[in-house]
Formats: C-alpha cells, sequence, structure tokens
C-alpha cells in the first residue's frame, strides 16, 4: 500500500476526523476545488475547528476556522466525531475522560454549525448543547438490552471513571449523577455517521465486546437535541462489528463515514493510547497493541445486533488513524501526531 503524505501546522494541535466539505461557497471562498473539516484535540469545540484545503492550483493548505459558541464558550473539550446532515456539521464529544478517568462533563456535549456559515465574515456560530451524561444513559441501557456481550471493565476502570466520576458529582451535588449508575460503562465516542433515515451511528472505541470486536449504536433524536423544546436522544439499536479484529485483539471505532453505495467505511484500531498512563491498557494490554485498519460495512435490513465488516486495508505500521473518508476515487486518512496535522492520501 502506497500513501502520500501531506502536513500541515493548525493551531499547534493534531487532528481528529476528516469530513468532507459539502459547501460549495465554503470551496469558493477558499478557491479550493476540495476540502475536509477537521477537529483538533482537547480544547473547547469553538477553538478547534479547521479545515485542510486543496487550492485550484493543486497546492494543499491548512486554515484554523474561528467560531463562537456564545454562552458556551469554553464549556466543552475533547470534539472527537464530525458528521453532516441536512446541511449541518455535527461534532461529538468524546463523552469520556482522561487517561485515568474520571468521566469529564465537559466531553458530554454535541455541537453544530451551518457549513455554508463558515463562508461568511466573522466567526463562524456554533450552537452547543451539552448533555450532562444523558447520552452516556441511553448508550449503556441500549448495550445492557442488547444480545452483546461486552468486554467487562476491570476493577480499575470502574473505580477511577464510574465510582470517581460519581463520588465527585455528589461532593458538588450536580443533578446528572443520577444518571450515572455503577455497573456502567464508560464511553469512548470517536466516530459518527447520519443514516439516510436521519438516525446517528456512534462509533465507541471502548466498550468492545469479550471477543474484541468494535461496537457502535444507532441513535435517532440528534437534531431534536438543538430544537425548542428541546428533547434528548433515543437508542435505536446497538451493534458489533464481526469479521474484522485479529484474533486475541481487542479493536474499538477510531473514525466512521458514508459511503455513496449506502454502506459504511471505518477505521478501527486500539482501545487507547500507548505510553500516555491509560488504566483502560493497564487492565486490558492486549487492547494497545493492535495497529490500524480500514474496514466497509452495510446496516442490515433485517432487525440483529451482529453486522459482519470486510478489511480494505491493514494499515500497519499507523497506530493512530482518527479519521478517514473516501471521495472522487481517493482514500483520504488522518493521523494524531504531536503537534501537527498528517494526512495521507491513498488511490
Amino acid at each position: 500500500m502506497t500513501l502520500e503524505l501531506l502536513e500541515f501546522v493548525v493551531a499547534g494541535n493534531e487532528a481528529s476526523d476528516l469530513l468532507p466539505v459539502r459547501s460549495a461557497a465554503l470551496l469558493r471562498r477558499h478557491r479550493a476545488r476540495r476540502g475536509f473539516w477537521t477537529v483538533l484535540d482537547e480544547g473547547p469545540v469553538e477553538e478547534c475547528l479547521a479545515l485542510l484545503l486543496e487550492r485550484e492550483d493543486g497546492e494543499w493548505t491548512a486554515a484554523h476556522v474561528p467560531a463562537d459558541a456564545g454562552v458556551e464558550n469554553r464549556r466543552t473539550e475533547d470534539g472527537e466525531a464530525l458528521a453532516h446532515h441536512d446541511g449541518w456539521v455535527y461534532v461529538f464529544g468524546s463523552h469520556f475522560g482522561s487517561k485515568g478517568g474520571p468521566l469529564r462533563p465537559r466531553r458530554a456535549f454535541v455541537a453544530r454549525f451551518r457549513e455554508d456559515d463558515a463562508a461568511a465574515d466573522g466567526p463562524l456560530p456554533v450552537r452547543v448543547v451539552r448533555n450532562s451524561f444523558r447520552l452516556h444513559r441511553v448508550l449503556n441501557d441500549a448495550l445492557a438490552a442488547a444480545d452483546l456481550d461486552t468486554l467487562p471493565p476491570g476493577e480499575q476502570v470502574r473505580t477511577r471513571f464510574i465510582g470517581e466520576t460519581v463520588a465527585r458529582g455528589t461532593a458538588r451535588a450536580k443533578r446528572w449523577v443520577s444518571r450515572l449508575s455503577e455497573g456502567d460503562l464508560p464511553l469512548n465516542v470517536e466516530g459518527a455517521a447520519f443514516t439516510p433515515a436521519g438516525s446517528v451511528l456512534l462509533g465507541l472505541r471502548f466498550p468492545v465486546t469479550t471477543d474484541g470486536a468494535p461496537i457502535l449504536v444507532e441513535v435517532t433524536g440528534v437534531a431534536e437535541m438543538f430544537a425548542e423544546p428541546r428533547a434528548w436522544p433515543r437508542a435505536v439499536r446497538a451493534y458489533a462489528l464481526t469479521g474484522v479484529t485479529p484474533p486475541g485483539a481487542l479493536t474499538g471505532f477510531r473514525a466512521i463515514a458514508p459511503t455513496d453505495d449506502g454502506g459504511y467505511t471505518a477505521v478501527i484500531g486500539s482501545i487507547d493510547a500507548l505510553g500516555k498512563g491509560s488504566v483502560l491498557l493497564d487492565d486490558h494490554p492486549h487492547g494497545g497493541e493492535v495497529t490500524s485498519r480500514h474496514v466497509r460495512f452495510r446496516l442490515p435490513v433485517e432487525p440483529t445486533h451482529l453486522v459482519p465488516g470486510e478489511l480494505v486495508a491493514d494499515l500497519a505500521p499507523f497506530h493512530h488513524v482518527e479519521g478517514i473518508a473516501e471521495t472522487d476515487g481517493r482514500c483520504f486518512y488522518v493521523t494524531d501526531e504531536d503537534h501537527r496535522v498528517a494526512l495521507w492520501l491513498r488511490g
């Protein structure tokens, strides 16, 4: 497999996810023939939006996009997944925590903006809805109801992510404490893609099944989070992607994107990063060494919790592919690099 590398420096940070630009007005503004959105790690969402652009002369460049989340400025962190729906770009927080826990309410958010608005002058208006662990509850209940055997977290993971979160919330009299339960799984949302029906598939880096298969949960009502009166998402079904995890390994979703034929393309890989103090890997060390894999799948017509996947490419030696897009007969990957954005082209 031959890959071409393009490197960018965008606000001194690394990238998560990759989403093709659909707005003709936005491409015209930058005199670009192609572009991708990415979201930068760790900071508040309004400071972490960026464009990777191929100009009309073939030169690639990056642009940090100033944005304004109004009263929610600086109240979010760790945007991980991007998805298109009905002219909006949605940004999903990880709903996770730091490598050692606990869960962080600032990461439990969904944001959106009109893509055409990014072609206008001034900061991009971004609407943020922080869900105070409501989505955590919905996803955990969906996993509990599914005919799937999820890998139980080790005692250290359960204590650091669930126990400490409940203890901190209780000490601060937070109402969201009622949405966490002792038996919950910590969730790490890393990929998102809307279906033609308007539901969204959320790809989880953790948890995985006891066989090491990656899990995704389909939910409805994401757009209604931004309506008045506000409504909260509901689960449709949880799925495990079968046939794509190497024997003896654990793989979680790193990115998901829809394809033109009605299916989905995705990246799976390690359940957490090596060498960064992850308590997940302390409890499950065989979940860190696996390299990234490019896979494809289609949702089944009949109700089932098992979805067969197809391996497209083993992306070894990469452990840290964070985004994928297939467009114009080419495949693009973005990798998580220290203090830079690396875009890889194949095909």
